[in-house]
């Protein structure tokens, strides 16, 4: 029986919600989020998180990572990854609290 740190890995989170159809790797640049070939490119409007882990390191503080799983509104499932704290992408960052942003917005409008 597996331990739960090793449940919890990065390696076992992403191939259980790769198997749950979340299989586009997403990136972040200038333009918005980007599928991994640039074909196609959403906006924070576009893009909702589904969910998300947070990993960390056993014995070194720099390993703490976020592992997001995002749809688009056209139905497109992936993931992002990113830091958290000091080494964090600040670019990956900001898009991504647009996303939040905008989900509390209409979260406040359905109410």
């Amino acid at each position: 029986m597996e331990d739960f740190e090793q449940e919890r890995s990065m390696v076992n989170v992403l191939k259980r919600i790769k198997d749950n159809g979340f299989t586009e790797d997403f990136r972040v640049t200038e333009a918005g989020l980007c599928t991994m070939n640039d074909e196609k490119v959403y906006q924070p409007e576009d893009v909702q998180i589904v969910d998300f882990y947070r990993f960390e390191g056993n014995s070194n503080p720099d390993d703490m990572s976020i592992l997001y799983a995002m749809e688009t509104k056209d139905g497109l499932k992936g993931t992002i990854t990113n830091s958290y704290g000091p080494y964090a992408d600040a670019e990956i960052d900001e898009f991504l609290k647009q996303v939040e942003d905008i989900g509390k917005n209409l979260d406040k409008d359905d109410k």
